[in-house]
């Protein structure tokens, strides 16, 4: 298997980047909209018809020719490789509603393993099981499934979570392939011109009025042959195999990224929005500042009122201390601290230069005067002073920013 980039494996932007793609999308936004009302109201009526004709080959059929109406083509290869004694289908996953167009060419069942239950996930077309207290209560639940005659297959995506199917296949799940000994592996690529297939953090019912809004989204079903279970082989290697089998059909890689990799990726793009506005260097004109986010019209703010309060600090270093702690107060008491070491710095520095180069030194010391009666003579004296010097300093700016925002003393 091999790693790559997962930020390479899916989509977070819904529209192209290329200016040219833009305004061809722009231009043809209006006759999309219209169709998307179209379709919804075409599509209750491939609902109801669904619903009301019994499962076999007419039904499929009709409601085949009225997906095409709602913009979903669905091409096969290789049918003929199809097993039907198969108890198990395998397929990658790259749309909300990949089961609902291979039911269209053979009858299978999916189990909701997450999300929606009852009414929701029967309309969807998902197989709700009963027994999911726990991941081997519902393997035992399928695998009674796949032993009972008469019954359709199973449709799984190991995958457990969708990709762009551009790239490559995130790592399968094993325990899938141990709830039966043979598997028919199914490859589905899905492509769509203008608009992605999905992002990430789009529910499938807004999946679902951007696939009526698109010109159209063809899938392309491969049916590969079956493939059994090796002696001795444990279910990850059968897994394994099978991911490798679907990736070469599909021309992608297989990479050992799993669903829970993805979650934490989809986790850092949400917080690197914020981080990345947060950055963004404010424009000063005077007191007044100007930015482009919300988190930098916040920021301004609050460096404006930190300004109030200690006017001899430049806007710079207090909006940069801010960025770190996002706190005014913790940033009053930083500027302060910084302001404190600085005085008593230079008043050692004076204080060291008396002692050795006597009236010489003394004129050419600076004029920083401690707020202590007389200097202190030992380092702990010194301290001392400093501590009560910042905390006089801190309630006296403290107070002035009460005063001048009117709040409350106790508060």
């Amino acid at each position: 298997m091999e790693t790559r980039g997962i930020e390479d494996m899916f989509d977070f932007r819904r529209f192209p980047k290329q200016a040219a793609l833009l305004l061809l999308l722009l231009i043809y936004s209006p006759v999309g909209i219209c169709l998307m009302l179209i379709r919804i109201f075409v599509g209750l009526h491939v609902f109801l018809i669904s619903c009301a004709l019994p499962e076999g080959f007419i039904r499929r059929f009709i409601v085949r020719i009225m997906c095409s109406v709602l913009g979903l083509h669905v091409r096969q290869k290789n049918p003929r490789s199809r097993d039907k004694n198969t108890k198990l289908y395998i397929c990658n996953h790259v749309t909300e509603f990949d089961h609902n167009v291979i039911n269209l060419l053979t009858p299978c069942n999916t189990p909701q393993l997450e999300g929606s239950t009852g009414f929701v996930c029967w309309a969807r077309g998902f197989m709700e099981i009963h027994s999911t207290a726990s991941q081997a209560a519902m393997k035992e639940c399928l695998q009674r499934y796949c032993c009972t005659d008469g019954t359709a297959p199973l449709l799984l995506f190991p995958e457990e979570g969708t990709t762009n199917g551009r790239v490559g296949l995130l790592k399968f799940s094993s325990w899938p392939f141990s709830l039966t000994e043979s598997i028919q592996p199914v490859a589905l690529r899905v492509t769509r011109p203008l608009i992605s297939l999905n992002t990430p953090e789009s529910s499938w019912l807004m999946e679902l009025f951007w696939t009526f809004f698109a010109p159209c989204t063809v899938y392309h079903v491969s049916w590969l042959p079956p493939v059994s279970r090796q002696e001795g082989e444990s279910s990850q290697e059968f897994a394994n195999k099978v991911q490798e089998l679907l990736a070469v059909e599909l021309g992608l890689i297989s990479t050992k990224m799993t669903k829970a990799d993805k979650a934490e990726h989809i986790k850092r793009q949400r917080h690197s929005v914020p981080q990345r506005a947060a950055s963004v260097t404010p424009v000063r004109l005077g007191f007044k500042v100007q930015s482009l986010t919300t988190d930098d019209h916040r920021l301004a703010k609050m460096a404006t009122q930190v300004k109030d309060v200690l006017p001899h600090v430049p806007l710079n270093v207090i909006t940069k201390d801010l960025a770190k702690t996002n706190c005014i107060d913790t940033t009053i008491t930083n500027l302060l601290e910084i302001k404190e070491d600085t005085q008593l710095e230079a008043a050692e520095i004076a204080t060291s230069g008396a002692s050795k180069g006597g009236s010489h030194s003394s004129a050419s010391a600076p004029t920083i005067k401690p707020a202590a009666k007389s200097f202190g003579k030992t380092p702990v004296d010194r301290h001392l002073s400093f501590q009560e010097r910042k905390e006089a300093m801190y309630n006296f700016a403290r107070r002035r920013y009460i005063e001048k925002h009117g709040l409350d003393q106790d508060d």
